[in-house]
């Protein structure tokens, strides 16, 4: 049995998250921003939040706005890359943040709740590259690895689905990283810029307030991105 001691020192990987504990989550995320919109409250963890995500943990929660029967558009991202507090409460706040705080869209209304999807995504640790740009390249595997780039004040993040979702090799992945950190694309190529890299394991409701799934990104990718293999 974990006690509270385990809680303050524990981290939550991807790998230790399943379908129950997942679906959970993106509920949790969903009730956490209906609460938030309604009532102005931040929600505690419910009673019945499994034990296990009471350790530390680090997530970031997508919000995605249905266009057509094929096409979703991003509503808002937010999320954490630090352990610096449990799993359950760190989902609770990154969906608040997503639905309200992300500078790129105005804030999500009460309105468009039934919608909107919700998805989750539980990060690994952070493991640092090899400066040699050559040895970058090799150490991605597209559909498993999220990146990380640092230079000074420069930061950028990008999740293991939107290489997927693009169709990306691993060079137009760091690139990309390199403009989200508001570098230059080819800042990867600088030994001096730190590159990360980092798993998740992505759970997503199929529709609004509807059932969840976890995301198999590299089966997504070999099935959309073909031409790319």
């Amino acid at each position: 049995m974990e006690n509270s001691k385990d809680f303050e020192t524990q981290y939550v990987d991807p790998e230790d998250v399943n379908l129950p504990e997942g679906t959970f989550l993106v509920k949790l995320a969903r009730k956490a921003v209906e609460n938030y919109l309604v009532n102005g409250v931040v929600i505690e963890p419910p009673e019945d939040t499994p034990i296990k995500l009471y350790r530390l943990g680090a997530s970031f929660v997508t919000i995605l706005k249905r266009v057509d029967d094929e096409k979703l558009d991003l509503r808002g991202c937010i999320g954490y890359v630090k352990p610096v507090e449990p799993l359950v409460s760190n989902v609770i706040h990154a969906a608040i943040a997503a639905a309200t705080e992300d500078p790129r869209f105005t804030p999500l209304r009460h309105e468009e709740l039934d919608e909107v999807i919700f998805e989750v995504s539980i990060l690994s640790k952070m493991e640092k590259l090899a400066d040699e740009p050559e040895l970058r390249v090799k150490s991605i595997y597209i559909g498993r690895d999220g990146l990380m780039i640092e230079y000074g004040f420069y930061h950028g993040i990008l999740l293991p689905e939107v290489p997927v979702e693009y169709c990306w090799d691993n060079e137009t992945f760091l690139a990309e990283t390199c403009l989200k950190a508001g570098m230059e694309p080819d800042c990867w190529l600088n030994k001096k810029v730190k590159v990360y890299r980092y798993r998740t394991k992505t759970f997503k409701e199929l529709a609004p307030k509807g059932d969840v799934i976890e995301r198999k990104l590299r089966e997504e990718y070999e099935k959309t991105c073909k031409h790319m293999l």
